[in-house]
C-alpha cells in the first residue's frame, strides 16, 4: 500500500474542500417549489411531418402564448386560433371543431359581438414559412381542459378579424392537441 506523504495529503485535502466548495451553497430547506402547470400543442401538417409548438404558460389571469412554427405554411399572415376539440385527424383536421367560444360570441376582435375566447393574433411566416411570436390569450388552462379538451389551429390566410365563424382564413393547415404538462 503507498502511503501519502504530510504535504501531498495536505494538498489532496485542500483540493477536495476546494472542490466541494465550488459545487455550490446548500439548497435551501424545506419543500421544492410546486410545479407549475401549462398547455403545449405540438403541431404537425396534413402529411404528419413535425411543424412546431405551441405553449400556454399561465400569467396575469390568461394565458401567454407562445407559438413557433418550423415549417409547412406559406410566407405571409396566417389566422391562428384555439379550437374547441383536442383532436386533429389529418388531413384536414375538421375535428378539431370550431373556435374555442364558451362565452358564445361571434369571431375577430373587429366584430362588435366578439370575440371568441380562442380567437387570437395573427402569426407572419417568413420566406421559409418559419414564425416565431408570443401573445396574451383570454382564457384559462381549465377552460382549454375541459371535457373533449382543445387544439391549436394555423389556417392557410390572414384573419380579417370580424367575419364570423372564423375570420375567412381558409383551410386548416396545421393543427396541434394541447396536453398539460408541468414546469
Amino acid at each position: 500500500m503507498t502511503r501519502l506523504s504530510p504535504t501531498l495529503a495536505i494538498l489532496s485535502a485542500t483540493s477536495l474542500s476546494l472542490t466541494l466548495a465550488a459545487c455550490g451553497a446548500k439548497a435551501p430547506e424545506g419543500a421544492p417549489p410546486p410545479q407549475t402547470p401549462y398547455a403545449e400543442a405540438l403541431l404537425y401538417d396534413g402529411n404528419g411531418q413535425a411543424a412546431g409548438v405551441v405553449t400556454l404558460i399561465p400569467e396575469n389571469g390568461g394565458l401567454q402564448a407562445n407559438v413557433q412554427i418550423t415549417g409547412g405554411i406559406t410566407p405571409g399572415a396566417h389566422g391562428v386560433h384555439i379550437h374547441a376539440v383536442g383532436e386533429c385527424k389529418r388531413p384536414d383536421f375538421t375535428t378539431a371543431g370550431g373556435h374555442h367560444n364558451p362565452t358564445g360570441k361571434q369571431h375577430g376582435t373587429g366584430n362588435p359581438m366578439g370575440p371568441h375566447e380562442g380567437d387570437l393574433p395573427m402569426v407572419m411566416a417568413d420566406a421559409n414559412g418559419r414564425a416565431t411570436t408570443s401573445f396574451p390569450t383570454h382564457t384559462t388552462l381549465d377552460a382549454i381542459f375541459d371535457a373533449d379538451g382543445s387544439s391549436f389551429v394555423v389556417h392557410a390566410n390572414a384573419d380579417d378579424m370580424k367575419t364570423d365563424p372564423s375570420g375567412n382564413s381558409g383551410a386548416r393547415v396545421l393543427c396541434g392537441v394541447f396536453f398539460r404538462k408541468l414546469h
